[in-house]
């Protein structure tokens, strides 16, 4: 499980953020995150592929299938960050192992595995802060700071809250991201081909009734790309707010303060206009998104 925690990281990811809900209540848990607020976490992309049907002047007819299938996670990763600061290192270590003992005993308490938890060290570093005296301010070190991460792997959506909870207990808040695991990926690409193939030999099938089109050779494999998507690639932000105007003043000592806008972070699936089929087209929570491009070439009497 240990490997398990540790691999993961580098196969799949999920922004994550959750409201706490009320005892009893039962709720379909979408999870946005902290990480959301990265500027620079990368976005990912559709890849670019030409689609549609081609004829050459040779007789070649390329026959293309593109599609998207959701599959939501069979388990997941919480990150948590934590950190502490004091006046040297040795305090900075200390208050931040009482922090995650707490951490860890509660999430013992409810039911999680040792096994399926997980220290990441981020760092230390010392802390500045400005000493003034007269009308200058001299920057001086001022204590350190120690961070680090706490990964705790959990398979039904639901233990979430209860895992959020426990971090709540150990003053923990920082819920960085939840990482989707996908047990049999084979199984999903499998999947897409078996119904890419279906496409491309419908669409053989309907050009050659329509258009009296004769296909005289096997059908060849052109091109094949397959991709994913994370949840983590997928959210986005908006805020929405209508704000008034002040024009032109002769008051040069008018100042403007402007309120806080809250901004507003949600799951943006890839639309399904984009793909000739769509397994599993309903999405009612984050899912991890699996496509496939399948071209094939044949030969036509021309």
């Amino acid at each position: 499980m240990k490997k398990l925690l540790l691999s993961v990281l580098f196969v799949v990811a999920c922004g994550s953020h959750a409201l706490a809900q009320p005892v009893g209540s039962q709720v379909l848990a979408q999870v946005g995150g902290n990480i959301t607020y990265s500027e620079t976490k990368p976005k990912t992309k559709p890849a670019s592929v030409p689609t549609g049907t081609m004829f050459a002047d040779d007789g070649t007819v390329f026959i293309d299938a593109y599609v998207l299938m959701n599959i939501k996670a069979d388990e997941h990763v919480a990150v948590f960050g934590a950190s502490q600061e004091g006046r040297d290192i040795h305090e900075c270590n200390q208050k931040l192992t009482a922090q995650i003992n707490a951490f860890t005993a509660e999430l013992k308490n409810i039911g999680v595995n040792s096994d399926d938890i997980a220290l990441d060290f981020i760092g230390q570093h010392p802390i500045y802060d400005f000493g003034l005296k007269g009308s200058v301010a001299s920057e001086k070190a001022s204590g350190f700071e120690v961070k680090e991460n706490i990964l705790v792997h959990y398979k039904e959506k639901e233990w979430l809250d209860k895992v959020l909870a426990a971090a709540t207990k150990a003053n923990i808040y920082d819920l960085i991201k939840v990482d989707y695991v996908i047990s049999d990926v084979n199984a999903v690409r499998e999947k897409l081909l078996e119904e890419a193939a279906k496409i491309i030999k419908s669409k053989q099938a309907h050009y050659g009734t329509l258009f009296s089109l004769k296909f005289r050779t096997q059908t060849q494999v052109n091109a094949e790309k397959y991709d994913v998507v994370y949840p983590t690639d997928q959210y986005d932000s908006y805020t929405a707010f209508e704000s008034g105007k002040i024009g032109a003043t002769d008051d040069a000592k008018l100042r403007v303060v402007e309120s806080r806008k809250s901004k507003t972070f949600f799951f943006n699936a890839r639309n399904a206009a984009d793909f000739d089929s769509v397994i599993n087209p309903v999405v009612s929570e984050p899912v991890v998104q699996f496509t496939l491009y399948l071209r094939t070439k044949q030969l036509i009497d021309r």
